[in-house]
């Protein structure tokens, strides 16, 4: 069974009980969440695989770590996953970034594929999915699978906040991928909706409704 990471850093906890707040503009909540993204990723890539490698440093040559796998692909869950891309980005530059694009039908709560573009071999990077909310787990469970059916087996999920139940149909979905959440909520609403939550996450990132 895969590892759920519920992260408690107090600098993530506060930056979300600020996103939270309904009074919290579309301009601060995108820099919130890319800051806590940015700060998640430590996390996320703590496991991470070094190897020695020579440097020449100003007065002498050492060994020293440097990543052993550079091909990493963080993978946003359209829309609302463009808004943790950044984070990422700014902390590790040298990441791809592929696209899987899924609307959630309003009727059957379900996800609908529309979008898939990858890097060109990315079934052999270590790929890191993105989204703010996983609710029902319906977009994250279908976005592994279609990476899975491309080839991927090295896949790691990060939610900002996450419904139980959506945790428990991921883990059964794909026991093999870790999940790594800023806070586990209380549960759905009628509307599949995470409660306390924080609201639609695309709608308040982009300011639509």
């Amino acid at each position: 069974m895969s590892e759920v990471h519920v992260m408690s850093h107090p600098l993530i906890l506060d930056k979300l009980s600020h996103m939270r707040s309904e009074d919290t503009s579309s301009k601060d909540f995108r820099q919130l969440l890319k800051e806590i993204s940015l700060l998640m990723g430590y996390e996320v890539t703590r496991d991470f695989a070094v190897k020695q490698v020579s440097v020449q440093t100003p007065l002498c040559e050492g060994m020293f770590p440097q990543l052993e796998q550079c091909f990493i692909t963080i993978v946003p869950i359209l829309r609302a996953g463009i808004g943790m891309v950044d984070g990422m980005l700014e902390l590790m530059p040298f990441a791809h970034v592929g696209h899987i694009g899924m609307y959630r039908d309003e009727e059957t709560h379900q996800p609908v594929e529309y979008y898939f573009k990858m890097p060109k071999q990315v079934e052999n990077s270590i790929v890191i999915v993105v989204d703010p909310m996983l609710a029902t787990g319906g977009s994250a469970i279908d976005a592994v699978s279609a990476l899975k059916s491309r080839g991927c087996t090295n896949l790691r999920l990060m939610n900002l906040v996450a419904a139980p139940e959506g945790v428990a149909a991921m883990q059964k979905a794909h026991p093999d991928v870790d999940i790594y959440v800023a806070a586990i909520d209380e549960g759905l609403n009628e509307d599949a909706y995470i409660v306390p939550g924080l609201g639609d996450a695309g709608d308040r990132i982009f300011g639509t409704k």
